[in-house]
């Protein structure tokens, strides 16, 4: 794999895209006089494009999926071998690699043993939301309906987990939304001077932004909140990680309350902070846990829900009520690739000691951005956890005040135009899309995570000069 191709006229393939693709994320006014990008072929951590050029992928795949990297031939015939045995069932029935996988699963997450079949993220996340609203009419006689959600967490792109977007940009224009879902505010300790607690930091700053997800609890109504959903760390948000107190405090409140706990893994899911899942890293006890990108690496569409015996319970406590069980399918839940295609990303994230890799490669990656850092005074702050790390841009660091996005954009195309792909918060925040965002493979090396870094010197220095 060198970037060269069997058929080097691609021009009726940029055309058939130009006329009929409709892409995601991208205003295509742009594509009347320019190419739209085509990715070709991908091998290890670099891909190549319909011009031949060879990109270093410091995103996984544009959105922090391809985990173990391209060109894994053992999952191709993984999923081959499945779908010639069998391609799809409805998980009305149950499958080999179905049971087989859920039962790996599992077997990584202590407290945890129930999976649900799902095709994306927004979908399983959406399963969880219906649970907590049926076991609000099973069990609180219809009050315990409200699912609260964070600023800056982003839980899918359906109007259900919309209607959960912690992201103003995202939801713009895409209302009006579903009741009962209610905003907490974020645990950004680099932007508390937001939350009025510039004078508290660390550990009192975490206990304190947890603290404020009680006072909404308070101001609604105990008995009218059913769940709190979360991500372990805020992706397109601004990568953040909750400081020191947070999970602990976070914890002591949904018991306190009867308040479900739901962790959004469908980016740290499957080894991208160096855990299993990213909830390990702070003790977290869940209730609900969704995950999709990394779960098969994008060699085939899976995403699982995946809750506690306790749960599963409330769906089969009554067997003469006809309305007691959970009434949902997922199509494309019975696709037997997606966990055919799971168990050897999950082999060769074990085989391969990824976990262990992420975490060095993190620790690498994270010492780099913070020389960049000491070098650069327009990065105000870098953070994350392994492999999933982020460089907030700011115009003034004493103010914190943000860099133009299309600044923090010219960062993303300086890097592209080197061969490395990055990336940026994009439309998520008003006046807030300014962090670069990394999540490179599990699989990179010491020289890998020095050429991504060393991209980012050269765009910040041409850039802001």
């Amino acid at each position: 794999m060198d970037g060269t191709f069997n058929e080097n006229d691609l021009s009726r393939v940029v055309e058939a895209d130009r006329a009929h693709i409709w892409h995601h994320l991208i205003q295509h006014k742009p594509f009347e006089t320019n190419d739209p990008r085509i990715i070709v072929e991908g091998k290890g951590m670099r891909v190549w494009d319909q011009k031949g050029k060879e990109h270093l992928d410091a995103v996984s795949g544009g959105v922090w999926t391809v985990n173990v990297g391209y060109g894994r031939e053992s999952i191709a015939k993984a999923v081959y071998d499945q779908l010639m045995k069998l391609c799809y069932f409805a998980n009305t029935a149950g499958s080999i690699p179905g049971s087989n996988f859920a039962e790996m699963l599992i077997d990584k997450m202590p407290g945890m043993s129930r999976v649900y079949y799902t095709n994306s993220g927004s979908e399983a996340n959406e399963k969880a939301f219906k649970m907590v609203r049926q076991i609000a009419h099973k069990r609180y006689g219809g009050k315990k309906t409200k699912i609260l959600y964070r600023d800056r967490d982003y839980h899918g792109s359906t109007l259900a987990t919309m209607s959960a977007g912690g992201q103003d940009e995202r939801n713009a224009q895409y209302g009006p939304f579903a009741p009962d879902f209610v905003r907490v505010p974020h645990c950004m300790e680099y932007r508390k001077h937001e939350l009025g607690k510039e004078d508290l930091s660390g550990e009192a700053f975490g206990q304190a932004a947890a603290d404020a997800i009680e006072e909404v609890i308070l101001r609604e109504g105990p008995e009218t909140v059913g769940a709190l959903c979360l991500e372990p760390v805020t992706a397109g948000g601004g990568v953040i990680e909750a400081p020191a107190g947070y999970w602990e405090r976070v914890q002591e409140i949904c018991k306190k309350y009867d308040v479900l706990l739901h962790i959004d893994e469908v980016v740290c899911g499957v080894g991208r902070t160096g855990t299993w899942f990213g909830y390990q890293q702070y003790g977290i006890k869940p209730d609900f846990v969704t995950m999709a990108k990394g779960v098969a690496s994008g060699y085939a569409a899976i995403a699982c829900m995946v809750t506690t015996e306790e749960v599963f319970e409330m769906f089969k406590d009554d067997t003469s009520d006809p309305l007691n069980y959970f009434r949902d399918i997922s199509t494309f839940g019975g696709c037997t690739a997606g966990p055919a295609a799971a168990i050897e990303n999950m082999r060769i994230i074990e085989d391969e000691n990824l976990l262990g890799n992420c975490t060095a490669m993190g620790e690498r990656m994270m010492g780099n951005l913070q020389a960049l850092m000491e070098k650069h005074k327009v990065v105000g702050d870098v953070r994350g956890k392994g492999l999933f790390l982020g460089a907030e841009l700011v115009a003034d660091r004493s103010t914190k005040e943000p860099v133009d996005e299309k600044l923090a954009q010219a960062v993303v195309a300086d890097c592209m135009n080197q061969g490395v792909i990055i990336g940026v918060t994009n439309r998520s925040l008003p006046g807030r899309n300014n962090t670069l965002c990394f999540s490179p493979a599990l699989i990179a090396t010491p020289d890998d995570i020095d050429q991504i870094t060393d991209a980012v010197d050269g765009a910040l220095g041409r850039v802001f000069g």
